[in-house]
């Protein structure tokens, strides 16, 4: 559907640029767009790579058994289902870290991991237990304490301080993700 959509655009794009005499902008903002798109995509890949790099050094040096004793009294209530050595409560940490850095590129494998995880221990496998939902919103409504990739886009945009928008992107997250979760336990009955 989403393909419809996307080429309803374009085609409308097109007709327009064609109609108010506007072709040439528009074949200069595809060409210099799509060169603009690989430049983004290089220095993104950069910085992506440096930090799924330390995310990595703090898996393997134990910062993320640190960090799942940390949480561990948040995790026991919201993943009960899971005993607290399992490997999935292991993938929910590390991907819970990976948000909190900001890195939602690398969060999303650590999440499929975690739901894979989670997915050996549920009793009807075809449909998502309240844990696996209650996962879904906390990744998807995560606390990012560093947004790595909003302040890799800003500084490629010449903001004159990147990170200024911490304390915006803090509360609303926060409130996002705690909403989701108060949100899901109503409903998981």
């Amino acid at each position: 559907m989403l393909n419809y959509i996307w080429g309803a655009l374009i085609l409308i794009s097109i007709v327009c640029a064609v109609f108010t005499g506007n072709v040439k902008p528009l074949s200069d903002a595809i060409l210099t767009g799509a060169s603009d798109a690989i430049g983004l995509v290089i220095s993104m890949a950069g910085m992506m790579s440096l930090w799924t790099g330390l995310l990595e050094i703090a898996n393997r040096g134990g910062l993320t058994t640190v960090l799942t004793r940390l949480f561990k009294p948040v995790i026991k209530q919201l993943f009960k289902e899971y005993p607290e050595d399992s490997p999935a409560i292991h993938a929910i940490c590390m991907n819970i870290t990976a948000n909190l850095l900001g890195l939602n590129n690398a969060a999303t494998p650590l999440g499929i991991s975690a739901m894979k995880e989670m997915n050996k221990a549920n009793k009807t496998p075809t449909v998502a237990n309240n844990s696996m939902v209650i996962f879904t919103v906390m990744n998807t409504a995560s606390i990012q304490l560093v947004p790595t990739m909003m302040s890799i886009l800003r500084q490629k945009y010449n903001s004159a301080s990147p990170f200024d928008v911490l304390p915006a992107i803090w509360v609303s997250s926060f409130v996002a993700l705690a909403i989701g979760v108060i949100l899901a336990k109503l409903f998981e009955k």
